[in-house]
């Protein structure tokens, strides 16, 4: 009885919130799911304390910029070592953490990969036509919403581990903002190994270049004519071209996996829809698959 005591009052101070019963339900074998409070969130952040205004409708700040949480997804068999491996995806445009969990089967495929990892969802604009990461876009936001994250998962006895080994980002539409300047600034570029874009390259390719001719690390970027990044992507390759970077460059219905594995820099194009490219023929999963992450044995 004093232990269930004493890890209610770790949950109360590191501000557990409560999940629904539907996405708890629907995940329950597959894992764990928690979403915490963090004061290193996205948000509240300075530049949308007076909310934001897109075309002709204004988006106010208690609303859809109030909100400090992320979610964690530990899968069942999650094996406890000296280090933490991380994935981070970022949500689009008119999205939540819920309706990202709901809407792209990323816990089904994250645990199809069988990655010994764990996903991340931080809140960003919630339901907003907005691509602010709010404090994570700051100069260290990254590394300090990592060391909170580890800290409070340490706490809760989550993992045993302060470690934090390989991290991978990932963003879908809008979330490629926030993972530019995660790369230009963030904090602890050193650990992110990989990038995943779905049809999210809309700009900040200057901030994705110098990444990728510095650190040498992986980036997987798929784009769509539907979805408008269609342009920057071949900007990019271009620019690639000209630096004599090599590149892999396929349609989406050409790609094999061994292509992902045995690539650095991968162009897929997708005659898919903007929010197809992420979940209609397992791309989450397919990425994951290939990236550097250890296996769960």
């Amino acid at each position: 009885m004093k232990k269930i005591f004493l890890l209610f009052l770790i949950a109360s101070a590191i501000n557990i919130i409560s999940y629904p019963q539907d996405i708890q339900k629907k995940y329950s074998a597959y894992g764990d799911i928690i979403k915490l409070q963090l004061n290193n969130g996205s948000f509240p952040h300075p530049k949308r304390a007076k909310g934001y205004q897109y075309k002709d409708q204004f988006y106010p700040a208690d609303v859809h910029y109030s909100d400090s949480s992320a979610a964690f997804f530990i899968p069942a068999n999650f094996q406890q070592t000296d280090s933490a491996d991380l994935v981070i995806h970022f949500h689009g445009w008119g999205n939540c953490i819920d309706s990202t969990f709901l809407k792209f089967s990323l816990v089904e495929q994250f645990c199809k990969s069988n990655k010994n990892a764990i996903l991340v969802i931080p809140e960003g604009p919630k339901f907003a036509p907005d691509s602010f990461g709010g404090k994570l876009e700051d100069k260290d936001g990254f590394k300090k919403f990592i060391e909170e994250s580890i800290d409070k998962l340490y706490a809760l006895g989550k993992i045993k581990t302060k470690n934090v080994r390989n991290i991978i980002i990932s963003g879908h539409s809008g979330g490629y903002h926030v993972m530019a300047y995660i790369l230009l600034h963030g904090g602890i570029t050193e650990k992110i190994k990989e990038a995943f874009l779905y049809d999210a390259l809309y700009g900040d390719i200057e901030k994705f270049s110098y990444w990728i001719d510095h650190s040498k690390g992986k980036c997987i970027n798929i784009y769509t004519t539907d979805g408008g990044t269609k342009g920057e992507s071949e900007n990019l390759m271009e620019c690639l071209t000209s630096w004599n970077i090599p590149y892999l460059a396929k349609r989406e219905n050409d790609i094999l996996q061994s292509d992902l594995t045995n690539n650095r820099l991968i162009f897929i194009y997708s005659d898919f829809s903007h929010s197809q490219v992420i979940y209609y023929k397992n791309e989450f999963y397919k990425f994951l698959a290939a990236s550097c992450l250890d296996d769960i044995k």
